[in-house]
């Protein structure tokens, strides 16, 4: 059996009338910038994620950096956020000008540990990006806490976490900001790249708005310098269908989990743990295994294909040794990245294809 990591040929296919018909209707009008299809889907967004505002925006990595400007976040400034996650997060903090500080992970949840941020604020801290990692909310409540004590900005990289909740609140909204991926493989994935930052905020809708749009909100009424940074209209077109199905796609993600968790009991895989209160939309299905490059190799000759998010954790790489840390600082993050393995997982993975990638984990690993 050949199972991939994920197929979004055969989500395509479930809802290709739909789409088909949604691209056709964008080309007819030939609105390829902004429009209607753009506004709509942010106020379905909006909606979805429990806040009042919605900005579209080219991709997940403009999100995190337009909201974090439209903070104010700059030089001289520190904004602290999790060492095991895409370059994206810390990248955006950079990219203000600010100084990227990391904190370790959680060794149960692998999102930021909450004490360890309390542990590196300083003078100059102004924000934190909490990171919602492979779907699983982070300790939101805590970090509001947090934030609140301290005066400081929170804004949530969201790209992996569409639909999660924290005790029936969707993430997003629990921020100052928070900010989506739409990539193509993310649970809600354009056919390209895109993006969106939520507020309940308007004064920081407004500005998120304006530096998205070189800094204007009418056409030549330019009150400082942006960027170009726009979600496209065929996307947004696409987003606004699949936004429909996600429930039903995230349901399913989760039922296919529960399913691993079952058939990887007493193994040395070491599964996510469920947390109370929270709803994980497994964007991703890590899990924790020993001799980790063999047991993909092996996986990978017998049709399976598997990934690892991510092999270096952020304060480990090239990019961030000017910032003088060493793999010790860092041991959860460290030490996970040389054992975790993302199995496939997408809505309409089979039970079959479930029962087939657990037996040959059994038959690799043992147990």
């Amino acid at each position: 059996m050949k199972v991939p990591f994920v197929d979004l040929q055969l989500q395509y296919t479930a809802i290709k009338n739909e789409i088909d018909q949604a691209i056709a209707d964008v080309i007819a009008k030939a609105t390829f910038i902004g429009g209607t299809y753009v506004s709509q889907f942010e106020e379905d967004f909006a909606s979805y994620c429990g806040a009042r505002h919605c900005i579209g925006v080219g991709n997940g990595t403009d999100a995190l950096y337009i909201a974090l400007r439209a903070l104010g976040i700059g030089r001289g400034d520190e904004v602290i956020t999790v060492a095991n996650s895409f370059i994206a997060t810390s990248e955006a903090i950079t990219m203000t000008g600010a100084r990227v500080v990391f904190a370790d992970c959680d060794p149960e949840t692998y999102n930021i540990d909450t004490e360890q941020v309390s542990r590196l604020l300083t003078s100059r801290t102004k924000a934190i990006v909490p990171v919602h990692l492979y779907g699983r909310p982070a300790d939101m409540l805590s970090l509001d806490n947090l934030a609140s004590k301290h005066g400081l900005f929170i804004v949530e990289d969201a790209a992996q976490a569409h639909g999660a909740e924290i005790t029936g609140r969707r993430v997003g909204a629990f921020g100052h900001a928070g900010c989506f991926s739409f990539y193509p493989a993310k649970n809600l994935g354009a056919y390209g790249d895109g993006g969106a930052i939520v507020t309940n905020d308007e004064a920081l809708a407004t500005k998120c708005r304006m530096i998205a749009n070189h800094g204007r909100i009418s056409k030549y009424d330019h009150e400082l310098e942006g960027i170009n940074s726009r979600l496209d209209t065929l996307q947004a077109a696409i987003l606004k269908v699949k936004l429909k199905h996600l429930e039903t796609w995230t349901e399913r993600r989760r039922a296919a989990a529960d399913c691993y968790r079952d058939l990887l009991k007493d193994t040395p895989v070491v599964t996510p743990v469920v947390t109370e209160g929270s709803r994980h939309v497994y964007h991703l299905f890590v899990v924790r295994v020993p001799n980790r490059e063999a047991v993909m190799r092996e996986l990978s000759n017998r049709g399976i294909e598997t990934g690892i998010h991510y092999p270096v954790a952020l304060p480990n790489l090239m990019a961030y040794r000017y910032l003088g840390y060493r793999p010790e600082d860092f041991p959860v993050a460290t030490e996970y990245s040389k054992e975790i393995l993302s199995l496939p997982m997408f809505p309409d993975i089979s039970k079959e294809q479930l029962q087939y990638v657990c037996n040959q984990v059994r038959n690799v690993i043992g147990g």
